[in-house]
């Protein structure tokens, strides 16, 4: 036989057997007939609202914010250049969830609207009505009145998604109605300091501004997520909140506009292997308490400084996010077993879980509500990934995870990245530290910062509105 025409053959034979048996092609959804399927559910969302003034500081080279975390909506419409009143125009999506007209998407892509116009695939066009917000988790319950026959999407098991998983996309990136993006997840249960209950999923299916609020979907047609940020300047890595953290308050949300939360009172760090020796524990897991907040439930039950809580109501403390998480969805009023080490020994704390309000921190190791109020600053620990991602050395200080427009920090033209390293010339050596030294500033105070951008230090003042 001619020696080219047994190659070809060979080759023939061999690219057959693969694609007969590559698992990866046979399983390949048909994105088409998903499409058809979805799109009715998914909804564009423009708002608009008065804004007073904006800071011309909190901006970067392009003329867009650098939150770390991008707010998809805000910041394609943020290069206005206007600075006195005037009405600001912002776009994001959502998704049906019910027949007679509740949709569910970001509580950023309408906190602070005073008018809500919701479009449907069909093109026709409603009023919206905000039934009810969660800043806490970034989502908001809107509704129309469109009848009692509109297309839902059906919500899914988040906790059954796997890496490598396929999923889809559907929103309004950059004002492109219906716009469809696939890709795999990525991770699961991603920290990203953007608050108590963090535990995102990551994908790489393309998110732009204007992806707020839209739903991440599996290949049975089910909402596992909540698409709500991406990493700034990133390629390929989005955020989704998992459906099943949205399921757990959309009664709440419906029947009284807010979410009731459960409350310990414990500032919590978390572990490293160096830092859990110390302490005597076999691995760095669990969460490391602070301090007690005083006459709050844990201070009723017992626990101290030093404790390392490592089980809660049955469930293991794996990671120090998990606690807040677990507590945040703990009745009022329920009396759980709280495993702790401390002492080289562990023992169980019961306590009665209390009510969280809007002036305690879940769970402050981020700082978020008091630093947010005061300085209009989200700051986090330094850990490894934000060293590298900000050109930092691993070391003292609390980086600044996110700016709030308008407010302090943004008028002190500081940014996500910046290490915060004193505040009055005490040096900031943690988040609980930071904590500390925000609760005691007064309005009107101007307080001296010391901050590192990179490999450059520089002072700057800050006043306290």
């Amino acid at each position: 036989m001619n020696p080219i025409r047994l190659s070809l053959t060979t080759l023939v034979a061999m690219l057959l057997a693969w694609s007969w048996s590559s698992p990866a092609l046979a399983e390949v959804p048909n994105f088409t007939e998903l499409v058809e399927q979805l799109k009715p559910a998914v909804v564009n969302i423009s708002t608009a609202k008065t804004v007073a003034q904006r800071s011309p500081l909190q901006r970067g080279p392009q003329g867009r914010g650098q939150d770390l975390f991008d707010d998809f909506f805000e910041r394609f419409f943020q290069d206005n250049p206007r600075r006195g009143p005037h009405r600001e125009r912002s776009l994001g999506t959502g998704f049906i969830i019910s027949a007679d007209g509740y949709i569910l998407t970001n509580d950023h892509v309408v906190d602070g609207a005073d008018e809500i116009k919701v479009k449907l695939s069909d093109g026709r066009e409603f009023t919206g009505e905000v039934r009810g917000l969660d800043p806490k988790l970034d989502l908001a319950l809107v509704k129309i009145e469109a009848g009692d026959n509109l297309p839902m999407a059906g919500l899914g098991d988040s906790t059954q998604l796997k890496v490598g998983e396929w999923v889809m996309a559907i929103g309004n990136p950059f004002g492109l109605e219906q716009t469809v993006t696939v890709g795999i997840v990525s991770a699961k249960g991603r920290v990203i300091g953007a608050g108590p209950y963090d535990n995102f999923i990551q994908t790489d299916a393309s998110i732009n501004p204007g992806n707020s609020g839209g739903p991440l979907f599996n290949m049975r047609g089910e909402v596992v997520g909540i698409n709500t940020a991406i990493v700034a300047g990133g390629q390929g890595i989005g955020f989704a909140i998992p459906v099943n953290m949205a399921k757990e308050i959309i009664p709440q949300l419906r029947e009284a506009g807010h979410v009731t939360r459960g409350w310990l009172g414990v500032t919590i760090q978390p572990l490293n292997d160096e830092l859990a020796a110390s302490f005597g524990l076999d691995k760095a897991r669990g969460a490391l308490v602070t301090d007690v907040v005083k006459d709050s439930p844990a201070d009723r039950a017992g626990f101290k400084r030093g404790d390392i809580v490592i089980g809660y109501d049955g469930q293991d403390i794996d990671e120090m996010n998990d606690l807040p998480r677990l507590v945040a969805v703990t009745p009022v009023g329920k009396s759980v077993k709280v495993k702790v080490f401390r002492e080289d020994n562990e023992r169980e704390i019961e306590v009665e879980i209390g009510q969280l309000d809007d002036k305690q921190a879940a769970s402050p190791h981020l700082g978020a509500d008091k630093a947010e109020e005061v300085l209009g600053l989200h700051v986090t620990e330094l850990s490894r990934e934000l060293a590298e991602r900000y050109d930092l050395e691993k070391g003292q200080g609390v980086v600044i995870t996110r700016v709030v427009p308008d407010g302090a920090a943004a008028a002190a033209n500081l940014r996500p990245g910046d290490l915060l390293l004193e505040i009055n010339g005490v040096q900031t050596d943690s988040v609980a530290g930071f904590q500390s030294q925000a609760a005691k500033a007064v309005s009107g105070q101007v307080l001296r910062l010391l901050v590192q951008r990179r490999q450059t230090l520089f002072y700057t003042t800050l006043t306290i509105k």
